[in-house]
C-alpha cells in the first residue's frame, strides 16, 4: 500500500496534537513538508514526525512547490480558504481543519474551486467519526427516529477558555466559542437531520465574563484585555420544512450542563441524545422506555491492544478518499452551510435582526 506524500501548513496544537499523531499512527502518510509563520515551530514539528529528509518552510506557497499527494491546513480560521484555495489550485487533494473558513463567501470559493479542479477537499468534523455519532446516524437513516422536528446543538463549558495561539483574537479566528466549538455541535445536529435548509437565523452573542479577574479557567488565566471574542454565544436556527435547533455555545458560563460536540434530536418516533453517553427514548408497549447502546469495542480492544479513535478514523478515511475513491462522509457543500449558519449569528448578534436565508 502506497503512503501518501504530504505537508502540513501550520504546526501548533491542532496539527501535533490531533493530525499528525494519528496520521503516524496509521502509517498511510509520509510528511515529507511542514510550514509555519514562526520557523522553529516547523522545524520542531519535523523533527517529531517528519521523513529523515522533510523540508521547512515559512512561506506556504513554497511548500506547494514541493513533491506532495496531499495538503493539510491546520492554520488559524482567517487563510484556511486561501491555503486550501492554492493548494487545490496547484493539484493538491486538501484537508482543512473546522471551521472550512471565517466566513460563509469564502466557504463557497472553497466550494467551487473543488468543483473546478476535481480535488477532495475534506472538512475535519472529527466528530462525525466517534461510535456514539455513527451509530445514531445508522438510526437516523433508517428513519427510526422519525421526522427529527428539534434539535439541540451542544456546546458548552464552564471555565475553559483557551489561552494559548490566537484563540481570543477574532481577526484570526472570526470568532470565539462559536465558530470553534459550536460548529462541531452544529456540524453534527445538521449532519443527523440530514437538513441544510435553512430559512432563518436569530443569534445573540454576550462578553459578561471576559473581563473577570477571578477566573477559575482550566486553562490558567486569560488576559482581559486580549479576549476581543465573545465568551458565549446562542443561536435559533429555522429550517425550511419548520424544524428548528437551538445552538448553545460557550468558553465560559456559568452553568453545569457541560457538554462540548454533542446533539439532542427530538423525532416523531423517538427521539435521542447525547448527555450521559448515547441515549434513545421512545415508548414501548405504552411504556416510556430508554435506551442505552453498549458502544464500547470490548474484546476487539483487548484483541488489538488500542482502540482507534474519532481522529484515527478519520485519517484512514481521508487516505481512502484520495486514494480509492471512497465516498467522503463530510462533504465540502455540508461545511459550507455550517459556516453560513455561524456567520448569521453573528450577523443577528450584532444587529438585533433575523437573517432570513434565500
Amino acid at each position: 500500500m502506497r503512503k501518501l506524500r504530504a505537508g502540513i501548513v501550520g504546526c501548533g496544537g491542532i496539527a501535533n496534537g490531533k493530525h499528525l499523531s494519528a496520521m503516524q499512527k496509521s502509517g498511510l502518510y509520509e510528511v515529507v513538508a511542514f510550514c509555519d509563520i514562526i520557523i522553529e515551530r516547523a522545524q520542531e514539528t519535523k523533527e517529531k514526525f517528519g521523513t529523515e529528509d522533510a523540508k521547512v518552510f515559512e512561506d506556504y506557497r513554497e511548500l506547494l512547490k514541493e513533491d506532495l499527494d496531499v495538503v493539510y491546513v491546520t492554520t488559524p480560521n482567517r487563510s484556511h480558504a486561501e491555503i486550501s484555495i492554492a493548494a487545490m489550485e496547484a493539484g493538491r487533494d486538501v484537508m482543512c481543519e473546522k471551521p472550512m473558513a471565517k466566513n460563509y463567501a469564502e466557504a463557497q470559493k472553497m466550494v467551487e474551486t473543488a468543483e473546478r479542479t476535481h480535488r477532495v477537499l475534506n472538512i475535519a468534523y472529527q466528530n462525525r467519526y466517534r461510535t456514539d455519532s455513527l451509530y445514531l446516524k445508522e438510526m437516523c437513516k433508517s428513519d427510526e427516529l422519525g421526522e427529527i422536528y428539534f434539535a439541540k446543538a451542544h456546546a458548552l463549558r464552564r471555565r475553559a477558555v483557551p489561552t494559548w495561539g490566537v484563540f481570543l483574537n477574532e481577526e484570526e479566528q472570526g470568532g470565539g466559542p462559536l465558530i470553534d466549538i459550536g460548529t462541531h455541535a452544529l456540524d453534527l445536529t445538521l449532519w443527523m437531520m440530514d437538513n441544510y435548509e435553512v430559512q432563518s437565523v436569530t443569534g445573540a452573542s454576550f462578553h459578561k465574563l471576559s473581563d473577570q479577574t477571578d477566573q477559575g479557567n482550566a486553562f490558567g488565566n486569560w488576559d482581559p484585555d486580549k479576549f476581543c471574542v465573545e465568551d458565549s454565544a446562542f443561536g435559533f436556527i429555522r429550517m425550511k420544512n419548520g424544524a428548528v435547533i437551538e445552538l448553545e455555545s460557550a468558553w465560559a458560563l456559568n452553568t453545569l450542563e457541560v457538554d462540548e460536540a454533542k446533539t439532542s434530536l427530538c423525532g416523531t418516533k423517538a427521539g435521542a441524545d447525547m448527555k450521559d453517553g448515547l441515549r434513545i427514548n421512545y415508548i414501548h408497549h405504552n411504556t416510556q422506555v430508554v435506551e442505552k447502546p453498549e458502544l464500547s469495542s470490548g474484546g476487539v480492544a483487548f484483541f488489538s491492544g488500542k482502540e482507534k479513535s474519532a481522529a484515527d478514523y478519520e485519517q484512514e478515511l481521508f487516505y481512502h478518499i484520495v486514494v480509492d475513491g471512497a465516498e467522503q462522509v463530510v462533504k465540502p457543500a455540508q461545511a459550507a452551510v455550517v459556516t453560513r449558519i455561524l456567520e448569521a449569528i453573528y450577523q443577528s448578534a450584532e444587529s438585533g435582526k433575523t437573517i432570513y436565508f434565500e
